[in-house]
């Protein structure tokens, strides 16, 4: 035998070296070879069989399906996309018993929690994703994500961009639902706010946003509408509110915040009216319209910045020239490296119609004022270009002096005290009504500072800021009522602080006629809340109290004879004549700290005052900016890029309320 003389065939060869064979396998041709066991794991679910004609076939082992299974034609991949979706596959079902999942609540610490398969609730999970990321609607056939989720969780079956669209949708019209729910239900009364914008397809649109404190004392903020309007007239965007209002069945509307266009004037007069057909409009709309803070302070600002001195016009230029070529940026940040300047921020140029971008050109620049000194050593083209450049107002621009950054320091220091205004007034996540009018007295205060400054510049600025500051809060008897008693609600100021600015902003005769229209106002408002709160509680008691009532029980006989005590005492003038808001006024004010929160005070004390506690729960709702409007246009601009311009208005709508709706769901309505 070749074997006994050191010679092996060479297809026996291959035989002795396959899997599971032996020695004696390549002995024995004739023998037959062991099978090997198939590699892929749906083996485990289908059986081989061969059909009539003798072609390999597969067969499911839990629902019969058969697939053609010839090793040298078809692969196993119909098999395995078979097992995803086949009914009877027993890890297809869903069975009442959970499995056990570990989830992170913290760096440090698991929560064990019980998890089954839910295909539904993958699919709603991954439409909020896409709402919350603001991902493309194409993201779910990207390679890469249907990688990660064949990896994960192979029994998810990817969607289609299509049907992503429709879930997202669908989800829309189920949290609006549910909101709507949430608006019948507890009969609030919310403040609006209102903007318009014009999106790349040249669509306009307004955001409509309704704020409003719920019974957890939480404040809530909520996109109503985002939808396309014909025109930016008063009565047009009147007719879309109206549409909107009646939509979501909300009738009781406290305040509307507006910026200073014209045509909004005639938009909440016209709402009032509305309001006033409904039945639903508190003191014949006198605190309906609230103007825009922070629009009043740009005007006031971009009033005074028309007095720049030359020094900013310097700066400016000088950082103009540096931003023109590489070469210089190079040059500069050696300079800095020299000078051991480590901040990471870089020379920016501002926008002249933005006095915010110019406060922010300045800050930065001063950080690299001595990088700019040394640059102007290394390269004589920069004082050779401030002295022969000539501004667009025609004045000629001469070298950096110390003199100028010491203009440029004050300069700095005069704008940021209306930047950290403007943030303290724009902010949605917190009450600001109560600020209003403190921060309006802060403000003249520094006005009136400025005017007798000893700098020229700056008191020439302060003079053009404090006629228009004159022009909006110059008269305060235009004013609405509610800057003033969202302060009084305050219990760290009260009535007291209200007067006693008042008196240093308009004199002793005006702000005491003024101190007294206001509290006059206050007591009319509460007694509204007051005839609405008794009647409730007079439905209430009638309900409750049978006509055999006398006769039911010593508890029935017992509540007529409080009855008839508090009527007589009514009758002979012995009832306490003090009510809720005069109690209120009486006592001591809070101690004033950065820590003090007002919704919590009022949380706590809602049970002394609660007549007043409602009327506050209004008032401190008001947003005295349209800020939360405007936020919505940054995530519009995202939303409608150019390469999701198809979108329909109507998918726009449900895209921007969902990812304001989910991503306010960290204060869950109450």
């Amino acid at each position: 035998m070749a074997e006994k003389d050191g010679m092996i065939d060479e297809s026996k060869s291959s035989n002795a070296n396959a899997p599971n064979s032996s020695s004696a396998d390549s002995v024995d041709v004739g023998k037959k070879r062991k099978s090997v066991r198939p590699r892929s794991l749906v083996w485990e679910h289908f059986e081989k069989y061969e059909d009539s004609n003798g072609t390999p076939r597969a067969k499911c082992n839990y629902c019969g399906s058969s697939y053609a299974a010839d090793s040298s034609l078809n692969g196993t991949s119909s098999l395995g996309a078979h097992l995803k979706k086949c009914k009877k596959y027993p890890c297809n079902l869903e069975t009442k018993q959970a499995k056990i999942a570990f989830q992170n609540i913290s760096k440090d610490q698991v929560t064990i929690n019980a998890w089954r398969f839910d295909q539904e609730g993958c699919r709603k999970a991954l439409a909020k994703m896409i709402l919350v990321d603001e991902l493309p609607f194409s993201f779910v056939e990207m390679e890469g994500f249907r990688h990660f989720i064949n990896v994960i969780q192979p029994l998810f079956r990817i969607p289609s961009r299509r049907t992503i669209t429709r879930d997202c949708f669908e989800l829309f019209v189920e949290e609006k639902k549910n909101l709507k729910l949430f608006f019948k239900e507890t009969h609030l009364r919310v403040c609006l706010t209102t903007d318009t914008w014009t999106s790349i397809q040249r669509i306009n649109y307004m955001c409509l946003t309704a704020h409003f404190i719920d019974k957890n004392w939480i404040l809530q903020k909520r996109i109503l509408n985002f939808s396309p309007i014909s025109s930016h007239k008063g009565d047009d965007m009147a007719i879309v509110i109206t549409k909107c209002l009646l939509d979501w069945g909300l009738d009781k509307v406290f305040t509307i915040t507006v910026d200073n266009a014209s045509s909004n004037d005639t938009t909440v007069k016209e709402m009032s009216n509305q309001f006033n057909k409904w039945g639903s409009n508190l003191m014949d709309g006198k605190h309906l319209h609230v103007r825009c803070v922070a629009h009043i302070i740009n005007l006031i600002v971009q009033d005074g910045l028309k007095e720049v001195g030359d020094s900013v016009r310097r700066v400016r230029q000088a950082i103009r020239y540096i931003r023109q070529s590489p070469a210089r940026i190079k040059r500069f940040k050696d300079c800095c490296e020299i000078e051991k300047i480590t901040s990471k921020n870089s020379l920016c140029l501002d926008v002249v119609t933005r006095w915010n971008s110019t406060y922010l050109m300045l800050k930065t620049a001063l950080k690299f004022e001595n990088a700019f000194v040394s640059y102007g050593i290394h390269d004589p083209g920069l004082l050779d270009h401030l002295l022969t450049h000539v501004c667009e107002d025609g004045k000629d621009v001469g070298a950096l002096t110390s003199g100028d950054w010491e203009n440029v320091r004050k300069m700095e220091k005069f704008l940021e005290t209306f930047y950290n205004l403007t943030l303290r007034v724009s902010g949605s996540l917190y009450v600001t009504s109560n600020i209003h009018f403190h921060e309006i007295g802060e403000l003249s205060c520094a006005l009136n500072l400025l005017v007798e400054s000893d700098d020229s510049v700056l008191a020439m600025m302060a003079k053009r800021m404090k006629s228009k500051f004159d022009k909006y809060w110059g008269a305060p008897e235009k004013m609405n009522k509610m800057i003033f008693i969202a302060c009084v609600l305050d219990p760290r100021f009260k009535f007291d602080y209200v007067a006693f600015v008042l008196l240093k902003m308009y004199g002793q005769e005006k702000g005491e006629q003024l101190r007294v229209e206001i509290k006059l106002y206050m007591t009319s408002l509460f007694e509204e809340y007051r005839k609405v709160t008794s009647k409730m509680s007079q439905g209430s008691s009638t309900s409750k109290v049978e006509p055999s009532g006398i006769n039911t029980g010593n508890i029935h006989k017992r509540t007529l004879i409080q009855q008839e005590y508090l009527r007589y005492k009514a009758e002979s003038g012995n009832m306490d004549a003090k009510t809720e808001l005069d109690k209120y006024l009486d006592e001591d004010v809070e101690v004033a700290n950065e820590n003090f929160d007002i919704l919590l005070w009022w949380k706590v004390n809602s049970s002394k005052f609660p007549t007043l506690a409602e009327m506050t729960r209004d008032v401190l709702a008001i947003p005295i900016s349209t800020v939360a409007s405007e936020s919505a246009f940054s995530t519009g601009g995202r939303v409608l890029d150019s390469f999701r311009s198809s979108l329909t208005p109507r998918l726009v709508q449900a895209l921007i309320c969902l990812q304001d709706w989910f991503r306010r769901n960290l204060l869950p309505l109450k």
